[in-house]
């Protein structure tokens, strides 16, 4: 959507900007064109768990756009420039709507679950490069997991990062390894933290969503800076704290590393990655992949350990 929005379409995205949330039936009955390019060119979020339609943040959506007319050329510079803009009168009325003031200063309470859910989905709608999540508790709620799931795949496939930590109790539950399983072959890194720490979402380092009260019944929508990198400074504190599990082998279906086996004899033999390049006519960056990749399937913080574990002994 280079052009800016119809009449139409600005009148639909704010019908659903100040419901919050709309049926995407009702909205298809209202304006089915109007709807339809909305979702195409992401001002609504289209969820397909209760098919329902969201207002996206004008302002992501316009960058977004801007990002991809610069990938075209020099020539398109000056419009992808000018591309945000366009979108600066739907995004004050998003503000406004969400009660928002200075990004740089706001935590936004939220005392409704319906409310929360959406929020998150919104945010999730938003993201762009990584999503950290702090998930206590043992079993991860199973009516939930076909729907989690289908988001970790949407994510991946957009290129953005997932890192997911569960206490020791998600070990013991057949059906929250199963999906362990599956989002970690998807590319999700998901870690057990013997310890006790408290629920979190981060959402591409600038907003962070936490319990607002002992219940879960409320929560609050972080975006201040510097509150939000200490929230991740936390969690990057407990990740390097946390252990990395196969659980692929819990679900009883170990996986390869995906890395060719005449690599791997090297790597263990002791060989540089600079020799490794070498005897097997790749490149330095070839090997430097495999050897990310065989760092994640072992659990390996560093080479040395990762040399350790290879070889079939203890750090």
């Amino acid at each position: 959507m280079i052009e800016p929005p119809t009449p139409a379409e600005r009148a639909l995205y704010l019908d659903v900007l100040r419901a919050g949330r709309v049926m995407l039936r009702e909205a298809m009955a209202q304006d089915p064109q109007a709807t339809q390019r909305l979702i195409e060119f992401g001002l609504l979020a289209h969820h397909s768990v209760d098919r329902s339609l969201t207002a996206v943040n004008p302002r992501v959506v316009g960058a977004r756009i801007g990002e991809g007319m610069r990938t075209r050329g020099a020539g398109l510079l000056l419009r992808a420039e000018e591309a945000p803009t366009r979108y600066e009168s739907l995004a004050q009325a998003y503000d406004s709507a969400l009660g928002r003031v200075e990004r740089s200063s706001v935590v936004r309470h939220v005392h409704d679950l319906e409310q929360i859910r959406h929020g998150i989905l919104q945010l999730e709608s938003e993201c762009r490069e990584e999503i950290l999540a702090a998930q206590p508790g043992g079993a991860r709620p199973h009516r939930f997991l076909r729907q989690s799931l289908e988001q970790t795949r949407k994510h991946r496939a957009a290129g953005i990062e997932l890192r997911t930590l569960y206490q020791p109790g998600a070990l013991a539950d057949p059906p929250t390894v199963a999906y362990a399983a599956e989002v970690t072959d998807l590319g999700e890194r998901l870690r057990v933290l013997d310890e006790p720490y408290a629920r979190l979402l981060v959402f591409d380092r600038r907003t962070a969503v936490l319990p607002a009260a002992a219940d879960h019944t409320a929560a609050a929508f972080v975006e201040d800076p510097a509150v939000v990198a200490t929230l991740v400074d936390r969690f990057e504190r407990d990740w390097a704290r946390s252990e990395a599990v196969d659980w692929q082998a819990l679900a009883g279906r170990p996986r390869e590393s995906g890395v060719p086996a005449e690599l791997t004899e090297l790597l263990a033999a002791g060989l540089t990655q600079r020799a490794v390049a070498t005897r097997l006519g790749v490149s330095e960056r070839t090997v430097a992949a495999h050897l990310a990749r065989l760092r994640e399937h072992h659990g390996a913080e560093t080479l040395v350990q990762l040399g350790w574990l290879m070889r079939g002994e203890e750090p």
